[in-house]
């Protein structure tokens, strides 16, 4: 007679075994099961700390002006860059070729195109780095069959998406290659740096999974803080939208006008406004109106903060309490660097601090969201 399951009685770190006859219910089958996600957990966390490499990378590319310096995509045969003078001269003159040169750089000498392009080529190869540790480590835990029950597909994912992201990147690069174009489109960069903050949400989110063990998780679901999972999930929606609206600023140059603070050119509105035809264009190109709605996001994003940190005082757990007040200060600090970039207009030192900030409140939003989600042993302080 099989006997009753104690309400209480937590499902165990592998139950699903019991579904799969071919995974073992042994002490040391499921020690090993845990040491698989102790590694994969330490794989996705290698991935994560290239990827943040990889933006901030990203953006002092842009803030260098090097981003169109390699006109042509060759994710293979690019890997090696030129080493004969020959090769060189060879980059120079398709560069030569571009808007960007004919119409801002004409007459850069060759040893100052090779500085723009090593920066670009330094982050085409960080992507191909990522791209390889993720080829070999998922490669690896498949065939030695580590990789925990339903994990495949999320793993699976990431790859998909780096892949695209690859596909994005050039995407960006070969808007700004013709057409009397200096930059790359505003709305492509976004778009590219968008996708690295998904992909790079989750890899934490499930670094965070990866660090409690199945029967963990199910306990902690049960005593989920419903009231502040949604905060948090709308707070995250909004530092994802401010992150997109910088990358709009960061496009233009958008950030090296309007320099006072917190008036724009002594008004609240910049001037001129909606003076491009057709008039979509000016939320894109138009650097008064993007910074303004930059700024006007960052205050709502502030104040919304505020909102959130002094509903999770309500919190009866401790740790989900100081997690909100951990984004609650970097959102602070953020929105004054972002300040003091503007009135410094966006020197390429401050401007990559204040990219590296969002970096780290992407982070805490979604630490914040996952205790909320899986909220630790309730605490009594």
């Amino acid at each position: 007679m099989v006997s009753k399951r104690s309400i209480f009685e937590e499902v165990s770190d592998f139950d699903t075994e019991r579904a799969n006859p071919k995974i073992k219910t042994g002490i040391i089958e499921k020690a090993e099961l845990i040491s698989d996600r102790i590694q994969i957990r330490a794989w996705l966390i290698c991935l994560s700390v290239l990827l943040v490499f990889m933006i901030l990378v990203g953006g002092l590319t842009r803030l260098t002006d090097s981003g169109l310096s390699i006109t042509e995509w060759k994710p293979i045969l690019g890997a090696f860059p030129p080493v004969t003078e020959q090769a060189w001269d060879l980059e120079f003159e398709k560069y030569k070729l571009i808007p960007e040169y004919i119409l801002q750089n004409s007459g850069m000498l060759l040893s100052e195109f090779k500085i723009i392009y090593w920066w670009e080529w330094g982050h085409r190869q960080l992507g191909r780095i990522i791209g390889l540790v993720w080829v070999l480590g998922f490669s690896w835990f498949l065939i030695s069959k580590k990789i925990p029950v339903g994990w495949t597909g999320r793993l699976l994912t990431l790859g998909a998406l780096g892949g695209f992201q690859g596909a994005v990147g050039w995407w960006m690069v070969s808007s700004g290659l013709s057409n009397n174009m200096l930059d790359v489109a505003s709305y492509r960069l976004a778009t590219h740096l968008g996708i690295a903050f998904i992909i790079l949400g989750f890899i934490l989110w499930y670094t965070l999974i990866l660090g409690l063990s199945e029967a963990d998780l199910l306990v902690r679901l049960r005593t989920r803080d419903q009231s502040i999972y949604n905060k948090s999930t709308g707070l995250m929606h909004l530092i994802f939208l401010q992150i997109l609206l910088g990358a709009l600023v960061a496009g233009i140059d958008a950030g090296r006008n309007y320099v006072d603070w917190p008036l724009m050119a002594g008004g609240f509105l910049p001037p001129d406004l909606f003076a491009l035809e057709p008039v979509w264009r000016n939320f894109f190109e138009d650097d008064g109106l993007v910074q303004f709605i930059h700024r006007m996001s960052g205050y709502i994003l502030f104040f919304f903060g505020i909102y959130v940190w002094f509903r999770s005082r309500k919190s009866g757990n401790s740790q989900i309490r100081n997690a909100i007040s951990l984004v609650m200060l970097i959102i602070f600090l953020q929105m004054t660097i972002g300040v003091i970039t503007v009135m410094y207009s966006a020197p390429w030192h401050i401007a990559i601090f204040h990219q590296f900030g969002a970096i780290v409140l992407w982070y805490a939003i979604i630490r914040a969201r996952f205790l909320a989600t899986f909220p630790p042993k309730q605490s009594l302080s």
